[in-house]
């Protein structure tokens, strides 16, 4: 299980420090799309740069021009980029086959999707990493649910993510589902003390 640190509605600054306290306890960095839209593709060569050996997810969002903003991620430094399950089939098609030919992977974010049906049909479509996201306007009103494992039960070959206001404390009941990445922003970029929250979270994954 990977532990990704989700970087998100942060100065470059606060990124860059956030990332020296935590860097030997989390596995995947993700530059946020606040992050994304404030810096451009800068920022994702330059953490690209400081971190070589991490995985680097750029959640690009993208729901439409595909093979364009999926270059644009990789040529970047990108390992990853995010594109959205309700966007054509298509668009899916179209990123999935850059990411092939650069050697790199698409996550599919099912912010929205209530459908088991969408998640099979993108499975057959090719997409083999997923991120069940609970967002950050969601959060407000209620807590991510366990049910949401449910959307991705009939794909035994899919890795998923979980994303969605995951904190030390909340960690168990996501953990019970065994999740390939679980993805952290608040619970670490936000504690008094972000190394020593990431530190606590990667110790009780193990």
């Amino acid at each position: 299980m990977y532990l990704q640190l989700a970087l998100d509605r942060l100065t470059r600054e606060e990124c860059l420090k956030i990332l020296e306290e935590t860097a030997d306890s989390i596995d995947w960095i993700e530059i946020g799309t606040g992050v994304i839209k404030e810096y451009g593709m800068q920022i994702i060569r330059e953490m690209k740069g400081l971190y070589p050996d991490k995985m680097i997810v750029a959640d690009m969002k993208t729901c439409d021009a595909g093979k364009h903003e999926a270059l644009q991620a990789f040529n970047a430094g990108a390992d990853i980029t995010t594109v959205m399950a309700f966007s054509a089939n298509q668009t899916i098609l179209d990123t999935l086959e850059v990411a092939g030919l650069h050697g790199k992977r698409i996550m599919i974010d099912l912010l929205g999707v209530k459908s088991k049906e969408r998640v099979n049909e993108l499975y057959e479509l090719g997409a083999d990493l997923v991120s069940l996201h609970y967002g950050k306007d969601m959060q407000k009103s209620s807590s991510f649910k366990e049910d949401a494992f449910l959307l991705t039960e009939d794909c035994p070959g899919l890795s998923v993510s979980v994303a969605g206001g995951i904190t030390l404390d909340t960690l168990d009941t996501v953990m019970k589902k065994q999740p390939d990445i679980l993805i952290i922003g608040s619970g670490i970029t936000g504690a008094e003390n972000p190394g020593e929250a990431a530190a606590k979270i990667k110790e009780k994954m193990s």
